[in-house]
């Protein structure tokens, strides 16, 4: 059999010259926040406290607007058979020492914390990243905010809570304010620093040269860098305040007796531990669920906005 006969333009063609496949990146496409949501749901357990932490929330703020629960307004206080009740199926949460339903209570209570505890966080971190980023850039300024941190660290921040609150008077206006007062500082305080790190790289120092604006540099070069510390601070911030607003009430210093306050709750509730030990324990195991849960999320989102776990 004669073996055919093979044409050499037949085994090779020429490769066509395209000047911008040069430029075409063989690497998947980078998508910032899609890396940290994924990051974010590899861990099982994380979303499962996620989403426990979000049906809390949402029963929080929907619970007591349902119930119509007034901490003024005691319904059952003087029916003697409607007090003390013991958890059950017609009362989840028992009833306490003036026949209210504890359920209710409970999650009015929440609601209260959870506002404070993100308006606060909220508040603190608006003012202390925008002053400590210029703070860490300027060394004008850093010669006197430094003083004014000196002096604001060494008071003590309950002793000065337990002064503003007499002052003026119990609410949750009043709780805000005295949560928000000092609370910024410190904030701006560790964002300054972590500014003066970032700003003398070599990216930094071009721009300067190069005419950038302070404001523009810190919001393009600075603090996007700084997302993951950012999280870091808020994850510890909002059970921290949480928990400032509970110790408060249950001093009687928090939001009066017109707001449910889980701290005014544990407070009352304290004394009948030996025959109705559940309400003590129910309040305090939904502030540290709330506070545990909030935690951990916050840990989690902190790490996955980092871009160094995007792998």
């Amino acid at each position: 059999m004669m073996e055919e006969k093979i044409i050499e333009k037949d085994l090779f063609t020429f490769a066509s010259f395209d000047k911008y496949e040069s430029e075409h990146i063989a690497a998947p496409k980078y998508s910032y926040w899609k890396s940290v949501w994924h990051t974010f749901i590899k861990s099982k357990f994380t979303v499962g406290v996620a989403i426990v932490m979000l049906i809390m929330i949402g029963f929080a703020m929907i619970q007591p607007i349902i119930s119509g629960y007034d901490p003024l307004i005691a319904p059952n206080v003087n029916d003697e058979s409607m007090r003390f009740i013991k958890p059950c199926k017609e009362h989840i949460f028992g009833t306490d020492n003036l026949g209210n339903e504890v359920f209710d209570v409970v999650w009015a209570g929440a609601k209260n914390s959870i506002i404070i505890g993100f308006v606060c966080t909220f508040i603190n971190m608006i003012v202390g990243i925008a002053v400590g980023a210029v703070w860490g850039f300027s060394k004008k300024m850093d010669k006197w905010m430094i003083e004014v941190y000196n002096i604001v660290s060494n008071v003590p921040f309950l002793l000065l809570a337990m002064i503003l609150s007499y002052a003026m008077g119990a609410g949750m206006g009043t709780l805000i304010f005295v949560m928000c007062i000092t609370d910024w500082i410190f904030v701006a305080y560790f964002i300054r620093t972590q500014v003066m790190i970032i700003r003398d790289r070599e990216y930094n120092l071009a721009s300067k040269c190069l005419g950038t604006s302070t404001w523009t540099m810190i919001k393009n070069n600075i603090l996007p860098y700084l997302v993951s510390v950012i999280m870091t601070y808020v994850a510890r911030m909002i059970p921290s305040i949480i928990g400032y607003e509970v110790f408060l009430s249950y001093m009687g210093l928090g939001l009066g007796v017109t707001k449910a306050s889980l701290g005014r709750m544990v407070s009352t509730y304290t004394s009948y531990m030996n025959g109705y030990p559940h309400l003590f324990w129910i309040p305090v195991s939904v502030l540290a669920l709330l506070a545990i849960s909030l935690y951990i999320v916050g840990q989690k989102l902190a790490d996955a906005t980092d871009p160094r776990t995007h792998m």
